[in-house]
């Protein structure tokens, strides 16, 4: 233990003594005394993969010798980018960007913060959303803002004056305590929503920046979680009034690097998996334990994140005070022999203040075992817990029997005081002394002394007092224990042999003997007391008697006269009230028939005429009048009913026309989009004036609409073939740029026109979208853009298949336009979708047929590589390289110019996607969802190694065609270094090195096999060099060049001619080598390369061949052909 007045450091409680930990092993802590905590505290809040991870230390150490800190402010890191995009890829595409702080607390600032700054750089931007909404008792963190954020009452009580004033509370999802008995989920999710409505319309909806709301409510209410379809609720409210939705769920390059090392490892091993399941042990088990304990109210939470809330009353929940500290105390017993788990505390989860919790959340790796350890040791916890609190104290024990106790020898949190007197009688008046300010709480539970017992009111006491309780009285039971409070035993017993000890908290509590006298006394003293206040209840009873009588006596006069006046003065009200019903609704059938011909000359004269105000409201009249008129069901009223429908069908439908004639005038035949994309200027919109007429009209019929509404149809016809007239000319233009001069040229990039007709397109879209959003409601959105880009998009489907047909036709030469086009459409709907949320499945499927193309084009090409190679009927003698493998090349180098559509999709192939059979296992024709592909694939990964599948497809049908076509191994080895070394030099000079360096082993294979077959010829040529030498004789033959004379003597006739027969068969085949060396069509390296190897063999040999046997030609040349300068010279003529 560390202990406070010893330490420096500022713990969070400065009275309390905190266990010092050494160090961590996976599940557990390991303390400075030996005691090994169990750690079920800290999984999913901080430590997901427990203590002492080796992998998470190298990675934080790796770190640190590249960089420790760098301002985020100018700099980033690796490590930072690589958690982000973890980060990223994990949401399956849900989110595009991470922002890394240091704690909860800054990301609820930094959340607040970036809410504020979005509406105000939005267009048009929103500056009066200043306000935001969260919840009740939620935790957000303990920084000011972050604080009030929350809605914890007793974490804000202390700061509420510093706090901020722009966050008002709704209700939290908290079914276990504020969902009704007999309420749904839909319906309680339906009246959150209504209330946060309210609220947005309390503090007005313009005003409003984000709703902020915790997924699972950890610390402040124990891992509640939310109903079903509640955030759905939630988000759909916020999306009505256009504010943003917060999920607060809770960085220097050392904490990335932990973090993604982290990430990686929960990925590697499946940790979610093992959550998943062992979640379900865990939620059994704790279910199984705890569910039927008198003090566990609920038992809530996810896969390793569980929540337990103790409660004082099971069947009415009431919680246990906030002074009784439950959860401290469990947590507190948890830490210490036997149990030695940790778990975490919470409290103020009734209503902020009263309330207790704990939260179970085990590391991610925690093993079945240890998830039946933990489930084991809670029940343990709580169940020990509650049960040393009640010691001593049996709810509901009948009156008279003795309370079963504990030996004071077995009481652990309470032993024997030797010094506390044992008397040898039993006192009737009980002494007891409270501190000054310390409330007595009444409770059920009850001390029996013989056979009395002994009762004690709810009592507060303002200052130190003694209060002496007569019989009756019930004794508190209080917890912390302080004291030791004796209790005796049944009558006819020694008090030595039974005396047993009850706990009581925070009173100094004791009994002080009286004398039998003194207790006769008071109870004398009580009896006089109790019979003087009857005698006086008696008189007063006597008195009110006759007070009733006389009472009785003058109501009966009273009712005698006023009886006969107040029955005629009913009569004549209810006449009166009969009357004026009557005139009432005879005024209320004439006024329809009266105004009815007000109303109709507002209906002739239309809304251009009669104003647009003045119209609506004379409809919204005529329909009030209908609706009248129906209710009251008269016969009189039907010929003004149908007069009064037909006078509203009429104002519809000129309405509608009035609506057809506005938005025709404000829309043109076309307008010509280069114009504005070359400009980089908007699209024009509709005039300011005519939106604002034209959303009054819309406003009125949706409103008064009960089928679809019909002016979503009038825009379409209207909108949509302005925007089709304008972007025709865009897509004639796409298909005329693909057509070709050459047949044989290759497509570059941005040479098509679909670049310009997709910008264009996201131009005038975006426009009309927002024209849309200024005339039509929220909900319509989406179906009115929809519906009038339907023939736009449609012609656009129908330039993709055009083109798409001329890519296949020509894919050896144009399939970089179908991944030109795929980057284009992706990118178009990826914008659209972030600006609108539209029209993402629509541009998909348009795309669909070049996508496809562009995926099976990579498996084509290969495959036609391949049969190109098999095709050639002939390969050139001299060995030289075939115009193929450039092409190859080119073809690669070219497809990197297409590198980020390529890259997406081999990510949707997948690594090997491209080969036949993967080909054939698979649907070309299904469309692609996120369950295909991997998540961690990296598309440039994946695109390197089809180059290398395409180089090793071309070498392997290459070197199977010319073992065919070409005769000897010393062409053959040219022929496949020639070509190896064009695919080494097409990679070094472009952009393919950075992408495949360090991946050409196998073309150092080639070029391992290429030399082999080469060097074959050599080989023959230097088996003439060999000779003989007897290494046993007495001494061995010199080998120098001064020696040779004395070698040559040394030989017998056999041996001489057998040298010069070899130096004769070596002249003749070297002079062959050479010239066949010299005839071969080499690539300037591999000529080198040839010419090098060839040296370093021959030469070598010639060299000592020739100083031990030149002798035998005497210089004439006859036999010996070349002496060493000479032959050197002839190796440098051959590189």
């Amino acid at each position: 233990m560390t202990l406070p007045d010893s330490s420096a450091v500022l713990y969070r409680n400065i009275h309390e003594a905190f266990p010092r930990v050494i160090r961590g092993e996976r599940s557990r802590l390991i303390l400075a005394d030996g005691r090994s905590i169990l750690d079920a505290a800290g999984g999913a809040a901080v430590s997901c993969i427990g203590h002492g991870d080796h992998r998470v230390k190298e990675a934080m150490i790796a770190q640190l010798e590249e960089v420790e800190y760098a301002s985020t402010m100018f700099y980033t890191t690796d490590v930072c980018e690589n958690l982000c995009q973890e980060l990223v890829d994990s949401t399956d595409g849900q989110m595009s960007r991470a922002y890394i702080v240091a704690s909860g607390s800054e990301a609820m600032e930094a959340a607040m913060k970036l809410a504020r700054q979005f509406f105000l750089e939005k267009y048009p931007p929103e500056p009066s959303r200043t306000r935001f909404i969260a919840r009740k008792q939620s935790y957000h963190g303990t920084t000011l803002g972050a604080l009030s954020m929350g809605g914890h009452a007793s974490r804000r009580a202390k700061f509420e004056p510093m706090l901020l004033d722009n966050i008002s509370k709704v209700s939290p999802c908290f079914a276990y305590r504020h969902k009704g008995p007999q309420e749904s989920d839909e319906e309680y999710v339906s009246r959150l929503a209504d209330e946060l409505d309210e609220e947005f319309q309390k503090l007005g909806p313009g005003n409003v920046c984000a709703f902020v709301a915790e997924p699972i409510v950890g610390a402040a209410l124990g891992c509640v979680p939310a109903v079903p379809g509640y955030f759905q609720a939630m988000r759909a409210v916020c999306d009505k009034y256009g504010a943003l939705l917060i999920l607060d769920e809770v960085a220097h390059p050392l904490a990335c690097a932990a973090a993604l090392e982290v990430q990686r490892i929960i990925r590697k091993e499946d940790l979610i998996r093992n959550v998943a399941t062992l979640g379900s042990l865990l939620s059994t088990r704790l279910d199984e334990l705890l569910s039927e304990h008198p003090n566990v109210g609920d038992i809530r939470g996810r896969g390793f994140f569980w929540g337990i809330e103790l409660v004082a009353d099971k069947s009415t929940k009431r919680p246990f005070p906030a002074t009784a500290g439950v959860t401290s105390g469990i947590v507190e017993l948890g830490l210490k022999e036997p149990y030695c788990i940790a778990v975490y505390p919470g409290t103020g989860t009734a209503d902020g203040v009263a309330g207790d919790h704990i939260i179970v959340s085990p590391a991610y790796n925690t093993t079945a075992a240890e998830v039946e350890e933990i489930a084991s040791l809670v029940y343990r916890l709580i169940n020990d817990y509650f049960a040393a609190s009640m010691r001593g104290f049996r709810p509901g024990a009948p009156k008279g029997d003795l309370v079963e106790t504990e030996s004071a020898e077995s009481k652990p949190h309470c032993p024997p005081n030797p010094s506390q007197p044992q008397p040898d009688h039993i006192p009737q008046v009980i002494s007891i002394c409270v501190p000054f300010s310390h409330t007595i709480l009444h409770t059920t539970y009850c001390i029996h002394l013989r056979t009395y017992v002994f009762d004690l009111q709810n009592s507060h006491i303002d200052n130190d007092a003694k209060l002496c309780l007569s019989r009756h009285a019930r004794f508190p039971f209080i917890q912390y224990c302080k004291l030791c409070l004796p209790i005796p035993a049944a009558p006819g017993d020694t008090p030595e042999s039974h005396w047993q000890y009850a706990t009581i908290y925070d009173m100094a509590v004791g009994l002080t003997g009286g004398s039998r006298h003194a207790a006769d006394e008071e109870a004398r003293a009580e009896v006089d007391v109790l019979n003087s206040r009857l005698e006086k209840t008696t008189q007063l009873n006597k008195k009110i008697q006759a007070c009733l009588g006389r009472l009785e006596a003058t109501g009966k006069s009273v009712r005698d006269v006023s009886g006969p006046l107040s029955g005629e003065t009913r009569r004549l009200q209810v006449l009166g009230n009969n009357i004026d019903s009557v005139l009432a609704a005879i005024e209320r059938i004439r006024q329809p028939a009266d105004s009815k011909n007000d109303e109709e000359a507002i209906i002739r004269q239309g809304p251009e005429k009669a104003g647009l105000s003045n119209y609506l409201n004379s409809i919204k009249r005529l329909n009030k009048a209908l609706g009248d008129m129906k209710a009251s069901n008269l016969r009189a009223n039907q010929q003004t009913m149908a007069d009064l429908q037909r006078l509203i069908v009429l104002g519809n439908t000129q309405l509608e026309n009035s609506f057809d004639k506005m938005l025709r005038a404000e829309t043109p035949r076309s307008v010509e989009p280069l114009n504005f994309i070359t400009k980089n200027t908007p699209f024009p919109l509709i005039s300011p004036s005519s939106i604002s007429q034209l959303a009054l009209m819309n406003s009125y019929v949706s409103g008064n609409s009960s089928a679809e509404n019909p002016l979503i149809k009038i825009y379409a016809e209207v909108r949509g073939p302005y925007l089709s007239q304008t972007l025709v000319n865009l897509a004639y233009a796409s298909v005329n740029t693909a057509k070709k001069k050459s047949p044989d040229a290759v497509y570059r990039a941005g040479t098509n026109g679909m670049g310009m007709y997709a910008r264009a397109m996201e131009g005038i879209f975006l426009a009309e979208h927002e024209n849309i959003c200024s005339i039509f409601m929220r909900q319509d959105w989406g179906p009115v853009f929809q519906t009038t880009c339907q023939a736009p998009l449609a012609e656009m489907a129908r330039t993709i298949r055009e083109l798409n047909n001329h890519i296949k036709a020509n894919l050896n030469t144009d399939c970089y336009l179908a991944y030109e086009i795929t980057e284009i459409i992706s990118s178009l709907s990826n914008n659209l979708e972030a600006r609108t949320g539209e029209l993402k499945a629509t541009l998909g499927a348009a795309l669909k047929p070049v996508r496809e193309t562009a995926k099976s084009s990579l498996g084509e090409l290969l495959e036609d590589t391949k049969r190109k190679v098999g095709s050639i009927q002939a390969l050139p003698s001299d060995g030289g390289a075939l115009p193929i493998v450039s092409e190859t090349m080119k073809r690669l180098q070219t497809m990197v110019e297409f590198l980020r559509p390529i890259s997406s999709i081999m990510v949707s192939l997948g690594d090997g996607g491209w080969k036949s059979g993967a080909r054939a296992s698979g649907n070309m024709d299904a469309i692609p969802s996120l369950a295909s592909f991997d998540i961690g694939a990296d598309g440039k990964e994946i695109f390197a190694h089809y180059c290398i599948d395409t180089i090793d497809a071309l070498m392997l049908s290459l070197d199977q065609k010319a073992r065919t076509l070409l005769k000897g191994k010393s062409v053959l080895g040219v022929f496949l270094a020639n070509n190896v070394t064009i695919i080494e030099r097409m990679i070094q000079d472009s952009d393919l090195k950075p992408l495949l360096d360090g991946r050409l082993s196998g073309l150092d294979g080639w070029l391992k096999k290429a030399k082999a077959f080469y060097s074959e010829a050599c080989k023959d040529v230097s088996v003439h060099l060999f000779d003989v030498i007897h290494t046993n004789r007495t001494q061995r033959p010199p080998s120098g060049s001064s020696e040779s004379v004395s070698i040559v003597k040394g030989l017998n006739s056999k041996d001489k001619e057998s040298i010069k027969n070899k130096f004769q068969t070596f002249n003749a085949s070297f002079d062959e080598l050479v010239a066949r060396h010299k005839t071969y069509n080499m690539e300037t390296e591999v000529r080198q390369m040839f010419a090098r190897d060839m040296q370093q063999m021959l030469e070598p040999l010639y060299n000592r061949f020739w100083d031990r046997y030149h002798e035998v030609d005497k210089g004439r040349g006859k036999y010996v052909k070349y002496d060493k300068s000479s032959i050197s010279a002839v190796f440098l003529t051959l590189y």
